[in-house]
């Protein structure tokens, strides 16, 4: 690759697209962001819209390149990284609505929660697959979510020509490769990439989901993330403002690609002790090593998910960020913060955590919408307590604090599940929205005693794609991609002075769970 030529990485998240140039070495040189519609047709039903998506991709891409000033030509491969949404096409790849509107609204949205039943069942049979998802499937992973469609839109589901995961889907709009991702199909699909596994079909009879793999066009094999998947049509590059001279690289999951951005150089130095936590709308916790562990309540084991050679663990909590955001919307004193709430608020509680626990007998249960990791419960539900007759100033801030400090303990609850099972996690790489705010990096370190590492990189996430992007070039070889980069890192270390709080704190937090997180 010469020193004229760029890659682009694609970003699509809850909320937005994101696009971002990067020279050879892994140097941003432009990010642009363009948002991304959701509809909520029904409760736990959440829906997107595949060709807004595409708008929105396309728009960040051509702001980015201009932003950056380099021409079409210069961009010579591009991966994505994605949440895991689910894609519908119909038998001629155009969108299959789920609900009317003005757009066509075709993609089941990650956090979609409407397959709960179906879930369980899954989680009932105790099949092999089971084995590669912590022991509970997730109303959040597509089998699910395709039973609920089979069973209750029977007349949709005998439409569908194509399924498949948000990036999986970008792959195909842009190259016209039925191939998938292996970090997409064994993390949300049940298929396994091991020698002679793939998919369970007695699983998929058990589930009468034996017709999946022909309607959704599901491939037998899956592609390692950061090899070539073709070069762009045509269509997609005048789409794009880019060229066919364009290679589009195997993406992967977004946390993933924010795992490969901050982790991945660090994968030969103690692996076992390292956890990449990706905190943004949901936050996801995701380590590798190259054996193969299986833990209780955490997704994985997912051989290749992250790259060759090393076997993932992935553990989550559905909502984090969005948790913030929630209560804020609900506590009308909220408004007094200004237009930077969550910044406003890290600033004044962090001056009141210099004289002690801001509200020591106000606690969450962070799970409004169930328990990801590591007890696997989706009928979980959120707890606030300790409430009393406070100004509503003072209550919204007690409650901020409670709520930020229980997102913490879901994640050191996450980290001793894990430990218990081969890994003995120190060290956390922390990247995404929540690495931004000062308030949730000291917790970070304090509330779980782990030393925690910041990558210089504005964008890590970004950062990962562009990995994979750059690995297209280089025969797929992303790990040698990523150590061959070289942005700088902080380290925060725990403050032995705050572990009393926290030690008080967590032993509250686990109480509101009933003896389940002991």
């Amino acid at each position: 690759m010469s020193h004229q030529e760029h890659v682009l990485g694609i970003d699509i998240g809850t909320g937005s697209a994101r696009a971002g140039i990067f020279t050879p070495d892994g140097v941003m040189l432009a990010e642009a962001k363009t948002p991304i519609a959701m509809h909520r047709p029904a409760e736990h039903h959440v829906e997107q819209s595949s060709a807004d998506i595409w708008r929105a991709v396309c728009s960040a891409t051509q702001r980015a390149r201009e932003a950056a000033g380099v021409t079409s030509d210069s961009i010579t491969s591009m991966s994505v990284s994605a949440t895991c949404s689910l894609v519908l096409l119909d038998k001629q790849d155009k969108p299959l609505a789920l609900s009317p509107g003005d757009e066509a609204w075709n993609i089941i949205v990650w956090m979609d929660h409407r397959a709960t039943a179906e879930a369980a069942e899954c989680t009932a049979t105790q099949a092999a697959p089971l084995r590669n998802l912590g022991g509970v499937m997730s109303p959040e992973m597509q089998m699910p979510k395709l039973m609920w469609l089979k069973r209750h839109r029977p007349e949709l589901y005998a439409k569908i020509g194509y399924a498949g995961d948000l990036g999986d889907w970008l792959g195909f709009k842009c190259t016209g490769s039925l191939e998938r991702s292996v970090c997409m199909l064994s993390c949300k699909w049940t298929f396994d990439p091991r020698p002679g596994h793939g998919w369970d079909h007695d699983f998929l009879k058990q589930i009468d989901m034996q017709d999946v793999l022909e309607c959704a066009r599901l491939p037998d094999q899956a592609l390692p993330v950061g090899v070539a998947l073709g070069q762009l049509t045509e269509e997609a590059a005048d789409d794009l403002g880019l060229t066919t001279r364009c290679t589009f690289a195997v993406g992967m999951i977004d946390a993933y690609a924010g795992a490969l951005g901050t982790l991945g150089r660090s994968l030969a130095d103690a692996p076992e002790r390292r956890l990449a936590v990706i905190g943004g709308t949901s936050t996801c916790h995701i380590g590798a090593q190259p054996v193969r562990r299986e833990v209780p309540g955490v997704w994985g084991p997912y051989p290749g998910a992250l790259c060759d050679g090393f076997v993932a663990n992935e553990g989550g909590q559905s909502i984090t960020g969005a948790l913030l955001d929630h209560l804020a919307a609900l506590f009308s004193a909220s408004s007094e913060f200004g237009d930077d709430l969550h910044g406003a608020l890290s600033d004044l509680l962090l001056e009141r955590l210099a004289s002690g626990d801001p509200a020591p007998d106000t606690h969450v249960c962070p799970d409004f919408i169930g328990n990801r990791s590591p007890l696997a419960d989706p009928e979980i539900r959120g707890t606030i307590t300790g409430l009393t007759l406070d100004t509503p100033r003072e209550s919204f801030i007690k409650v901020y604090w409670a709520a930020a400090t229980s997102l913490i303990y879901g994640t050191r609850a996450i980290i001793e599940r894990m430990n218990a099972h081969g890994y003995a996690i120190d060290t956390l790489h922390l990247s995404g929205g929540h690495g931004r705010s000062a308030l949730l990096r000291k917790l970070y370190a304090d509330g779980t005693g782990c030393r925690v590492v910041l990558a210089d990189a504005p964008e890590p996430v970004l950062l990962g794609v562009a990995v994979a992007a750059l690995a297209a070039q280089a025969n797929g070889e992303v790990l040698s991609v990523a150590n061959g980069l070289t942005p700088g890192e902080q380290t925060l270390e725990p403050d032995q002075a705050m572990q009393a709080l926290h030690t008080a704190r967590y032993t509250a937090f686990k109480k509101l769970y009933e003896g389940r997180l002991n």
